[in-house]
This record gives structure tokens, sequence and C-alpha cells, in this order.
């Protein structure tokens, strides 16, 4: 009788692994997959995060569930006034979704392109970019200094620029083009950027010039400026006294820009208080709550009672009061204030839980990719969005002085969205052109219409083609370096006359 080796009696037996057909590997029966302890869950995690493609997934599922909570929380924050105003709850939200497709258009377009198309973009994006923003500024000069508001079809409003029906924010656009525009001028450079006249041309005129054009109208927009070059030259490994001094020269820059609203910089006016340093001095010593009626401190304070409002896990979704009336820009720069009231701490957790995740596959994908190009761009954007995440946040909660900037996927705003996508789109082009990911895609190739309608195969690591050097004319050799005709490689299995004149002691000698 043949002995049962299912069961056992008094003993206690122990499953063993079963293994693949066709392969070596062997797999965990389920019961063990569900008995996992801590240390297993992190094997688990490591596991995946060694996937090839785990940095494309990684932004997409980040990325994408902010552009969702953020069209959500539009919606939320937006819908009593748009109704109130117009009959119309979704009149914002329906905005903000169009913009929201464009967006997934340019990301989707973004991803499909090459880093040598993303190079030879950076000029033009940059030129377009200097032009908007001196064509808005002179609009902005001459409607206060003439009351001028229009020339033609071209209208300004502080930061933003109008063609008719059409609105664009200028110094979205100029972040994007200084990270492509700026990966590439580093990367060209290589190692001669231990040089300070290296660093002084072209780059630093050409920043210089950017922060005046957006600072003055946008302080915060500035900084995110700062955050990107502030990222590109860390990942080209400048020396820290470089950072030193570009500190230096950034606080007397964001101290002049301060004292300028005087004279009417951004929104400020000839004469009244200047509104960038009433925002300074609310955080460093905020007033009483009961006499608070500048905005800047307005703000802060409605933005603190709507955090407190909230607890730990909200009121509601839709339920938030400080967006009757009582929050100004409750939809844009407040919208985190929204968001704690409504979703409490938990929510909130969540989306820096996301933007924890964003900025960790942004890096990840800025040490693994090859490319220089590909590694400075990548850490550029991730210091952008991230950065102006933590500006938005430490303001609304008084960790920061407010500056007013915009929280990426989530604020109520058009022209920030579609080029944020944009730039998450290039991202997931690095991410796919990892070696190990460019790898993996070309083993196993998705079906052909996958690639014609998502993207296409990345380059393979090291498979760069390079055109054969052309054949020398006859002559262009110097007669010091030709190589002897004994030196000349013979086809394998053909050897040469190797004959030796002359007797075996002629030789010898």
């Amino acid at each position: 009788m043949g002995e049962d080796r299912g069961t056992s009696t008094g003993t206690t037996t122990q499953t063993q692994p079963r293994r693949v057909a066709g392969s070596g590997r062997t797999t965990d029966p389920p019961a063990a997959l569900a008995g996992l302890g801590p240390a297993g869950g992190l094997a688990a995690l490591r596991g995946l995060l060694a996937r090839p493609l785990a940095s494309y997934y990684l932004l997409l599922s980040s990325a994408g569930l902010l552009l969702l909570i953020g069209l959500t929380m539009v919606f939320s924050a937006t819908s009593v006034r748009d109704y109130a105003e117009a009959g119309d709850a979704a009149a914002s939200v329906t905005k903000q979704a169009i913009f929201a497709v464009i967006g997934i258009v340019a990301f989707w377009a973004c991803q499909r392109l090459p880093a040598s198309t993303f190079r030879s973009l950076g000029r033009p994006l940059l030129g377009a970019a200097v032009v908007l923003l001196l064509v808005l500024n002179l609009l902005v000069a001459l409607d206060a200094l003439f009351g001028l508001a229009s020339l033609g079809p071209l209208r300004a409003n502080l930061l933003w620029l109008y063609l008719g029906p059409i609105q664009v924010q200028p110094a979205e656009l100029a972040k994007l083009a200084l990270v492509l525009w700026g990966a590439h001028v580093i990367a060209r450079k290589g190692a001669a950027l231990g040089w300070w006249k290296e660093l002084a041309t072209p780059l630093f005129p050409v920043v210089g010039l950017l922060f005046v054009l957006v600072g003055y109208n946008d302080l915060g927009s500035m900084l995110c400026l700062l955050a990107i070059v502030v990222g590109l030259l860390w990942a080209a490994g400048v020396r820290l006294r470089v950072f030193a001094a570009l500190s230096a020269v950034g606080l007397a820059g964001i101290g002049l820009l301060v004292a300028v609203a005087s004279l009417g910089a951004g929104s400020g006016a000839r004469g009244q208080e200047n509104y960038r340093l009433a925002r300074l001095t609310s955080f460093l010593d905020t007033p009483d709550p009961a006499k608070c009626v500048e905005d800047a401190c307005w703000q802060m304070v409605q933005a603190r009672n709507a955090i407190e409002h909230g607890g730990w896990f909200g009121v509601g979704l839709g339920k938030s009061s400080v967006k009757f009336g009582w929050l100004p820009a409750a939809h844009n720069d407040f919208i985190f204030a929204v968001i704690a009231e409504e979703l409490g701490v938990v929510g909130c957790t969540v989306i820096l839980v996301l933007f924890a995740v964003l900025a960790y596959t942004g890096l990840r994908i800025a040490r693994r990719v090859a490319d220089p190009f590909r590694r400075l761009a990548a850490t550029a954007v991730t210091a952008w969005l991230v950065g102006q995440a933590v500006i938005n946040i430490g303001g609304v909660t008084k960790l920061l002085p407010l500056t007013g900037v915009p929280l990426p996927f989530i604020s109520d705003g058009g022209s920030a969205l579609v080029v944020t996508l944009a730039a998450v789109g290039m991202l997931a082009s690095f991410a796919r052109a990892e070696p190990d990911a460019a790898r993996a895609l070309h083993a196993r190739p998705p079906a052909r219409w996958v690639r014609l309608v998502w993207a296409p195969l990345p380059p393979l690591p090291g498979a760069r083609s390079r055109p054969a050097p052309p054949s020398a004319a006859p002559g262009s050799v110097p007669r010091a370096r030709g190589r002897r005709p004994d030196d000349q490689a013979a086809p394998r299995g053909v050897r040469q006359d190797r004959t030796r004149g002359g007797t075996a002691s002629e030789r010898r000698r």
C-alpha cells in the first residue's frame, strides 16, 4: 500500500513551495501570504518597487489621484458660489475639467517624445515665455501709469494675459521653459560647471531676467523658479559655496521685491500699505483675530479656523463653512484649507502622502536614468512641483509666509494645470526610458495598436546609433601614422607570409 503524503499523525508537516513549470522559480502557497508580518510586508514592498516599470506606475497613480481630488475639491469649493451668481453649480468645475482634458492630451503628447525633442524645445519655449512676460508687464505698467487697459485684443490683469477669450499665465510657461532650457545648458557644459565663468554665461543672466519679469508681479512664482534652479544645480553637483552665494543673492532679491511693492509692484499701489511686508509681519506676529481686517491677516485667521473646525475626520465633503464668502481665494490658493475643514487631518494626510510619493518617484527617475539631460530635467520638475506644494501648504497652515501660489493638480486654474500635466508627461517619458524599463518593454513589447495609441517603445540603453566615419581619401593619413603592411588585420584562418630571409646567424645578430 502506498503511503499517504498529504496527512501526518502526531507531527506537523511543512508545505513545500510549488515550482512553476518551465522556470526555476518557486511560488509560495497562498496561506503563506496571509501571514505576512512587518518584515514580509517590507520585503513585498521592495519587490514591487524593484519591478522595471515601478516608477512609471507610481507616477501615473500619484498624479492621477491628485487630479481627481483636485476636480472634486474645486466643485466643492465653487458650487455654491457659482449657483448663487449664475445659477449653474458646475460652471467652475466644468471649465476646470476642460483644462484637465487638455492637460491629459499634453501629458499623452509629452510622454511620446524623446529627450532630443525636449532639448530642442527649450530655447523656443524660453523665448516665448520671455516675450509673453514682457507684454504682460508692459500692459500692467500702461494700466497703472496711463489707465490704458488694453492694446487691441490684448489686455492684462496682474498675472494673466488675455488674447480675446484665451487666458494665459506666462509665469507657468516660464517654469517649464526654465526646466528644459536649464537642463540642456547644464548637460552640455558637463564637468566645466566647476568654473564660475561657465555658470555666469548664459545661465545666470537668463535666470536673473526671469526672476525680475516674474517676481515683479508674482513673488510666489519667482520662488518656484528659484526651486527649479536649486534643483538643477544640485543635480549637476555644483559646490556648496555656489549655493551659499546664490542664497545671499536670492535673499537680497526677495527683500528688494518686497520693498518695491510700495511703488506699485504686484497688486500694491503707491502710497498704500506694502502688502508683501504686511504678509511677512503677519507671519512673524499674528495680530488679534478680532482686529484682523487686512487681506493677508484675514486669510490666515480664516484658514486656521477652517483647519481647527475640520478636526481629525472633517465635517464632510461639501459642508465647509469658510467657502461661503469668509475665505478669499478658497477655490485657488487656499483650497487646502477647504480640504482640511471637509476631510480633516485624514484628508490632508492623503494629500501629503501623494505629494511624497510624487517626490520619491521623481528623484527615483532622476537616479535611474543614464542621460544627464533626463536626470537634470527630472530633478528640476520634482523640485518645482513639490516645492510649490510646500510653499502653498506652508502658507495656508502658517508654517511659511503667505506668497499666493496655487496647489499643483488641485487648485482652480487652467494654465497651471495644463503645464503641470505636460511636465508629468515628460517625467513619464523619462520613466519609460530607465534602462531596466526599456529592456523590459523591448523583451515583451505591447501590442502594435498600444504603441501607436499610447506610447512608442523607448530606445534601448547603449543602442545609440552613430553614423560611420567617412572613409579617408588617399594620402590623407600622415606617413608617420600609417600602418605597416604586416600590421594589417588578415582574415581568420589566413596567415600572412612571415618568411624571413637570411641565415640563422644573420637573424641572431
